[in-house]
């Protein structure tokens, strides 16, 4: 047919490919701007802009809602909720803000929970919705408690955003299960070996957590003790910042730190803490059976575990910074130790 011919047909109108029935078809990119899309058949009748791009009439284009915004792209570490399916929780990137784990550690539901604090599971934390508590539940609270996990208060809102289905009860458990004080020290014996362990009072950052085990793992320390209150666990960002030391390095969690080290002392374990006005690490006596206490980056050590150390260790600032990172000051002490240790 010639475009002479084609020109005399009569186009169809507009509203016309909007009944019922007419299929629309997205304009081909690279065609330049475009007043609508087409319908099939429609007769284009078309003129070459000074571009050379074709150009419709606008009694050739369909009107019609504007396309919804595309979905953004999801990338790993986003936090998303998934929209349907049993694994519909919100996630963050390192699974720790304000504790939220990865999938494989996180249990919901009252059974669940239940089972695992009788199995001995080791658990982190326990999430419970604010209000009234039935008997089921209190039942899971004081297993919990007695399991020497933390219980938690907190709005039904936020366990929605963790996971929905959680029937007021969200648990975390630990990357790995915990060990006795009693077995780090036997752990040693076997080996031949005068005890080295690392003491963790008021390390809350994961990371930091990680980075220390991972440390005295390389060190040849025999374990790290941390506390149950005021103390990261052993979450998914801790075991992600350890970097597979988790499973070589036993981690005891005791209730009481300075119990545990009067423990030591009485096995006649040197106890040393780090603090600012200490001896110079770098000419201190690490020979022998030592345990090594490291505090927190703001408040350090606690004032009456501080008084339970035998002695107390600084490095040397030689720049304009006061302090180190907690993990980088713990992996230097350690080496210090290590070096004492190989003599």
């Amino acid at each position: 047919m010639s475009t002479k011919d084609n020109d005399n047909r009569r186009p169809y109108p507009g509203n016309r490919a909007q009944g019922p029935g007419r299929r629309t078809y997205p304009q081909a990119a690279g065609h330049g701007p475009r007043v609508g899309r087409i319908a099939p058949n429609v007769p284009r009748a078309m003129q070459v802009s000074p571009e050379g791009e074709p150009e419709l009439r606008k009694e050739d284009a369909v009107h019609e809602a504007p396309r919804p915004a595309p979905r953004a792209s999801l990338h790993r570490g986003d936090a998303y909720r998934a929209p349907t399916g049993p694994r519909q929780y919100k996630r963050a990137m390192d699974g720790t803000r304000d504790g939220l784990p990865e999938d494989d550690h996180i249990l919901a539901g009252r059974n669940p929970i239940r089972e695992a604090l009788k199995a001995g599971r080791p658990v982190e934390k326990l999430l419970v919705a604010s209000g009234d508590l039935s008997g089921g539940a209190q039942e899971i609270v004081r297993l919990a408690r007695e399991a020497g996990a933390v219980v938690q208060r907190v709005e039904r809102a936020r366990l929605d955003q963790i996971y929905p289905a959680h029937q007021g009860m969200l648990a975390y458990v630990a990357a790995v299960s915990y060990v006795e004080l009693e077995d780090i020290l036997a752990s040693a014996a076997r080996k031949g070996e005068e005890p080295f362990l690392v003491l963790l009072d008021g390390i809350t950052d994961p990371h930091n957590l990680g980075a220390i085990v991972r440390s005295a793992e390389c060190a040849g320390a025999h374990g790290v003790v941390i506390p149950e209150r005021r103390a990261a666990g052993l979450t998914p960002a801790a075991a992600k910042a350890a970097a597979g030391a988790l499973n070589y390095m036993p981690i005891a969690r005791v209730k009481n730190l300075n119990r545990a080290i009067e423990a030591l002392q009485a096995r006649n374990i040197w106890v040393v803490g780090t603090a600012m006005d200490g001896e110079n690490a770098f000419a201190a006596d690490f020979s022998g059976p030592i345990a090594l206490v490291i505090g927190s980056e703001g408040e350090g050590i606690a004032r009456l575990t501080l008084e339970k150390c035998d002695r107390t260790v600084a490095l040397p600032m030689m720049g304009r910074i006061e302090s180190l990172n907690a993990s980088v000051a713990a992996g230097i002490l350690m080496y210090e130790i290590a070096r004492a240790r190989a003599k």
